[in-house]
């Protein structure tokens, strides 16, 4: 099997982080997300751009959202370098969707599908180590301790924008942003939804599933 070019989907708190980590390691492809390929390429010059800084860099030290074209060009140079991925966090509009298929061939998409009631339980549990940021929740995930965390002992908190507010601020902007990309996807003969509620096990075997079964068509 050639190395899969894979793009995963899903709300906030759907488990895409954990799957990715799983889908790198088992078929041995580079997990991409917006965020890692910022900061790996944050001195990239992009003074071509007429956008009002020349890198990345002095966006992200001046707290300003970082333009559609430079988070483009930064998700097209690392995937150009990446045999395999897992495409994690991009894209999140449907102008970003268009941009991704001038970029590359997908060969799966998955879809997780977690309701939103189910979202915001996960993602208002969510307890976070302020000293290594080992992720704890306080139904699924607790610490041997209340409180401190198992790795480091470090204080466990919840983190500001994982208050129910925050959380159905978050929740609200996915669906007005990012699921038209879903949708954009789901006519798609390589689209495939996964039940995302199943137990971390499950939805791992569905997606591995998945994943098989498209890449040896």
């Amino acid at each position: 099997m050639s190395a899969p070019q894979i793009l995963i989907l899903g709300p906030p708190g759907a488990g895409k982080g954990t799957q990715s980590a799983n889908i790198a390691d088992e078929y041995g492809v580079d997990h991409i997300t917006t965020g890692d390929a910022l900061r790996s390429n944050k001195d990239m010059d992009i003074s071509d751009m007429d956008t009002e800084y020349d890198t990345p860099r002095a966006y992200m030290e001046a707290g300003d959202l970082v333009p559609d074209e430079v988070v483009n060009a930064i998700v097209d140079e690392a995937l150009s370098q990446a045999d395999g991925f897992v495409l994690d966090g991009y894209p999140r509009n449907s102008d970003q969707a268009e941009e991704l298929e001038d970029m590359t061939d997908l060969d799966v998409i998955l879809s997780l599908s977690v309701s939103r009631e189910e979202l915001i339980d996960r993602l208002t549990g969510r307890r976070v180590c302020d000293e290594c940021g080992t992720n704890y929740h306080v139904e699924f995930d607790q610490p041997e301790e209340e409180g401190v965390c198992d790795d480091c002992g470090g204080d466990l908190i919840q983190r500001d924008d994982d208050n129910r507010d925050s959380v159905e601020n978050r929740l609200d902007v996915f669906e007005e942003n990012t699921q038209p990309v879903i949708d954009h996807y789901s006519d798609e003969s390589s689209f495939v939804e996964i039940d995302g509620e199943q137990a971390p096990d499950g939805v791992w075997d569905d997606i591995q599933s998945a994943i098989d079964a498209e890449v040896e068509n």
